[in-house]
């Protein structure tokens, strides 16, 4: 049986790297050429590169911050809240006219 890749192995590699590296094992997996011992161990490979990929955005999401002016116009810091940012969005997005099915030129 295929032995397990400690998440600990990855843990030194950058995010772009563990992605690059889901990426080429996706490729693998998709060429239906490994026999399936190997596509095993290359989906514990994937399935520990994500969870490394997960805890460096998460890293990151806790650092971010935004920098907002406040009333007398001086810059200001205010941690990033994802929830309050996506209430934003969606509040600053203003509806798109849909183009009518039916066009009649008379």
């Amino acid at each position: 049986m295929a032995t397990k890749t400690p998440v600990s192995k990855f843990s030194e590699e950058t995010f772009e790297t563990a992605m690059s590296r889901l990426e080429q094992i996706v490729e693998l997996m998709e060429s239906d050429k490994l026999p399936l011992e190997e596509l095993l161990t290359r989906y514990e490979e994937g399935v520990s590169l994500v969870k490394v990929c997960e805890q460096k955005l998460s890293a990151v999401e806790k650092r971010i911050e935004i920098i907002t002016r406040n009333a007398a116009g001086e810059p200001q810091v205010e941690e990033f809240e994802p929830e309050k940012a996506e209430k934003t969005e969606r509040s600053e997005k203003k509806p798109v006219a849909r183009p009518r099915d039916d066009v009649s030129l008379f």
